[in-house]
């Protein structure tokens, strides 16, 4: 049988930052709506319903010495690490940021040089043939820089690659809008090298959709919803309700094409890895794509969460998410050699995409 290349995750790791920011810290807060007017509930319903909502208790914060490039180089390192991979090896360094390094004492944001070529030069890797790039995609990113890497490899032009998801959210939210109680900061970082095998293993398959014309400012920058706020900043804004709809209306489709192209039915799936934004959103899409395989019972613990103490980190979600995943540290949730996981994010573009992966 003719052996074939297939990208497999040999390493994973993460920095999840140790400021903790439970939901009390918002009860001072003055919030407004979108036209600049106050609600006229109190912060304790306004942030009971958010939570009863979204899930989440509490979130991080990275510590005002630190940038975007610093965690995520300290979640390569870790990676680096579990995979026992020489740095100077790496054919590419993939970065997924949406906001580059902002400094907490200015407020902006510092793109050039690319915060990939940031990491590399802190991970001091002299190989010039080790590419460096960023990739902004929204919260898939992460995911978005793993498809890419799985092209590279699986052509014979690249055997290992460092694919990083880091964010720092807290530096981009707008104090008196309530949605800025979702965002929060961190990185996660994995490995992916090429291997010949006569069987399926690594990254089966995957699917990507960018859904532009009527959903790409669903996710935007705009000044603060305090029409009073002294200052030019602009911060990140959502409408909430249109990008639950268009997600829950979206992910279960990609995931099913993702799952059809590798040939591989939802009962065989031993994890679903869904990017952390909401978890009644997040259970809500779950029970929709078993939905679309004819499945009325979805098996307990096949979908690990993480956000009610973690938040939503954008792209560094699904990469801490599996870190955490492979060194055992979620309850219930364990992983054993052939085990299929299917991933999946949306987030801002509109982008969507999903990767099945067997445990090899």
């Amino acid at each position: 049988m003719r052996r074939s290349i297939h990208s497999v995750i040999t390493g994973t790791g993460s920095f999840i930052p140790r400021d903790v920011v439970d939901n009390n810290s918002f009860l001072a807060h003055e919030f407004y709506d979108p036209h600049g007017k106050a609600y006229p509930n109190t912060n304790q319903e306004i942030i009971q319903k958010f939570e009863d909502i979204t899930g989440i208790r509490e979130r991080r914060y990275v510590t005002e010495d630190l940038v975007t490039s610093d965690v995520a180089t300290q979640a390569a390192r870790q990676a680096l690490a579990t995979s026992k991979t020489d740095r100077e090896m790496l054919d590419y360094i993939i970065v997924a940021h949406n906001f580059g390094d902002i400094r907490r004492d200015t407020g902006r944001s510092d793109m050039v040089p690319s915060l990939a070529a940031r990491v590399k030069h802190k991970l001091g890797v002299k190989n010039p043939k080790t590419i460096a790039y960023d990739l902004p995609f929204g919260c898939p990113g992460w995911l978005q820089g793993v498809i890419q890497t799985d092209y590279y490899l699986r052509s014979g032009d690249a055997t290992r690659s460092l694919v990083i998801g880091a964010e720092t959210l807290s530096r981009v939210l707008d104090p008196h809008d309530r949605d800025s109680m979702i965002y929060a900061d961190g990185a996660g970082a994995a490995i992916l090298e090429a291997r010949q095998s006569d069987r399926p293993q690594g990254i089966l398959s995957h699917a990507t959709r960018c859904d532009t014309i009527d959903h790409a400012y669903l996710l935007q920058m705009d000044r603060s919803y305090n029409a009073c706020y002294d200052g030019d900043e602009l911060f990140l804004k959502m409408d909430g309700h249109k990008v639950y709809e268009y997600a829950l209306r979206t992910v279960p489709e990609v995931v099913k094409e993702s799952l059809s192209k590798a040939c591989t039915s939802l009962r065989d799936v031993k994890k679903v890895l869904l990017h952390q934004a909401n978890e009644k959103l997040d259970h809500a899409i779950l029970k929709r794509v078993y939905r679309l395989f004819g499945e009325k019972e979805i098996p307990a613990d096949v979908m690990p969460m993480t956000i009610s103490w973690l938040g939503n980190s954008s792209v560094a979600t699904l990469p801490t998410l599996l870190d955490l995943l492979m060194r055992g540290k979620l309850n219930n949730h364990e992983l054993d050699s052939g085990d299929v996981i299917a991933f999946a994010s949306v987030g801002a573009g509109m982008n969507i995409n999903a990767l099945v992966y067997q445990i090899p």
